[in-house]
């Protein structure tokens, strides 16, 4: 029995049989919170969310006034209406002249009839030829003219829309919605009260799936990667620990000196790396509870 004792302290002396502790590590849960803020000024009609509530991803949770955007809006649609209207039509403008040049070219082939017959002379014929090429230039000169005003009047409605579209995207700005789905965490405002842009109105993030945020010395560092597998440790106290299968999901790239809360297997470690195991959370996990890691 002496021997036996002695051969396994002279492996582990040797490093050849490695602690249970060096493999495990510990810290406390956490999740991705993220912070909403307003995107737009004005007073909060409504703000229906309290905290513990859960929000889904882009559904209304609270309006800020938009009254004043809104005539903006109603404002540049009847100046686009206005700028439109004046478009020239220009097919309605140019038929005058169309019609003119028509009856030229019906009286020259008349009068080229004529000629044949030696009832007309060459004169009339390069009088109305004459006539034909003074309207056909008006007819260009016309369409031209109207092309340049009917581009400028559309230019001016598409400036016209850019600023709708402004306007619209401010509006949808006055709408209060999370972008993820998950719990509200903390309300920073309440109905009545002023918004500007930047302000934080709600913390929101998805307890479904959070992280144990752990430690570990360099010497564990070089057993853990990337998708390894581990098995999470929530301590309740009291004597309730419950397990979570869990997964490596990050791992820091720089040490940092050991937070104080934190205990590591070697408590002379002052340097120490940061890791991410995420869990499923079943709804017994709750943010800032101490757990530990062991990983496989």
């Amino acid at each position: 029995m002496k021997q036996t004792i002695f051969l396994c302290t002279a492996l582990l002396a040797a490093g050849g049989c490695t602690p249970a502790s060096d493999s495990e590590a510990s810290g406390t849960f956490e999740a991705t919170e993220i912070v909403v803020s307003a995107e737009a000024s004005g007073r909060i009609l409504a703000f229906e969310v309290e905290e513990g509530d859960s929000v889904t991803a882009g559904v209304t949770v609270g309006t800020i006034d938009s009254v004043q955007l809104y005539l903006q809006k109603l404002q540049l649609e009847r100046q686009q209406a206005s700028v439109r209207s004046n478009r020239p039509d220009i097919e309605k403008q140019a038929a005058a002249l169309r019609e003119q040049i028509a009856k030229q070219r019906t009286e020259r082939q008349r009068i080229e009839n004529l000629l044949k017959e030696h009832a007309a002379t060459t004169k009339q014929r390069d009088d109305i030829d004459a006539q034909i090429k003074v309207l056909e230039g008006e007819l260009d000169a016309l369409l031209s003219t109207l092309r340049n005003n009917a581009a400028a009047i559309d230019e001016n409605a598409s400036a016209l829309d850019l600023q709708i579209a402004q306007i619209e995207d401010r509006l949808a700005k006055c709408r209060i919605a999370a972008p993820v789905s998950g719990t509200v965490l903390a309300k920073y405002a309440e109905a009545g009260e002023l918004a500007s842009p930047g302000r934080p109105l709600m913390k929101v993030a998805d307890l479904r799936r959070i992280h144990l945020r752990a430690y570990v010395t360099s010497a564990q560092l070089a057993s853990i990667r990337l998708g390894q597998a581990a098995t999470v440790t929530a301590d309740f106290g009291d004597g309730q620990r419950f397990e979570y299968p869990g997964r490596v999901a990050w791992i820091a790239q720089e040490s940092e000196f050991t937070p104080k809360t934190i205990q590591t297997s070697d408590t002379r470690a002052n340097l120490v790396y940061a890791v991410k195991i995420d869990v499923v959370n079943d709804g017994r996990l709750k943010l800032g509870l101490y757990g530990e890691v062991s990983f496989e």
